[in-house]
């Protein structure tokens, strides 16, 4: 089961120290709110705006007029975030990313160089630096029961009840997910890894693999 030490390098997020803090990333979740508030308020005022409260947005990040930033929120240096952007609250996006059109964020850190782009639903998760994930793929955060999240590798037979009711997905370093694909609650992804479009992920993914399918997951070769 992979550890937020795993997951993530170090320095790559204005959360980086607080991700590892903890052993899991799931446990970082219910914190988000108040890293954010905590941090904002430490904020350079010469390097970021503050256009109402509990709100920090870079003075070198673009967003549009039609975007909607909801409480808290920051937005780093050189990030994007496009038309019609949906920033419910609780979301620390990070540096030279991109927020796209009808993308919804909500309860969630960005790292930096991370890309969102295009109609993604983003929920009670962490996206680790360079991750993008591609037109339509979203993260399901609730299971169709309510019952609570638990974090299951398949390949090792390990199970973990994170106590949780609402989980998103945690994406490792540098993962790409495919086009309209659907991380289940409580995905994990390890670095360097791609998800095929149209994909349902459930568990845990290795690092350094190409998921296809469920069932079928090969390990990367090469330039792969």
């Amino acid at each position: 089961m992979y550890t937020t030490k795993e997951l993530f390098e170090e320095g790559h997020s204005l959360a980086s120290s607080y991700i590892q803090s903890f052993q899991y990333p799931w446990e970082a979740l219910s914190g988000i709110k108040s890293l954010i508030l905590s941090i904002g308020e430490k904020l350079s005022k010469d390097e970021y705006d503050n256009p109402k409260e509990g709100v920090w947005i870079h003075k070198e990040a673009s967003v549009m007029p039609s975007a909607y930033i909801g409480s808290p929120c920051i937005i780093g240096k050189g990030t994007e975030v496009r038309h019609c952007a949906f920033v419910r609250g609780s979301a620390l996006i990070g540096e030279n990313c991109v927020v796209g059109n009808s993308v919804e964020l909500k309860n969630v850190i960005i790292s930096d160089n991370v890309q969102v782009p295009h109609y993604n639903y983003v929920g009670d998760s962490i996206l680790g630096y360079r991750s993008h994930m591609g037109a339509g793929s979203i993260t399901s955060n609730v299971k169709s029961d309510k019952t609570l999240v638990v974090i299951k590798d398949k390949e090792n037979g390990e199970e973990i009840e994170t106590g949780i009711k609402k989980v998103g997905a945690f994406l490792g370093d540098y993962v790409e997910v495919g086009c309209n694909s659907v991380l289940c609650p409580g995905s994990v992804i390890g670095p360097h890894s791609n998800i095929y479009p149209l994909s349902r992920v459930r568990g845990v993914v290795k690092a350094n693999s190409i998921f296809k399918k469920e069932g079928d997951i090969v390990e990367k070769k090469g330039n792969e």
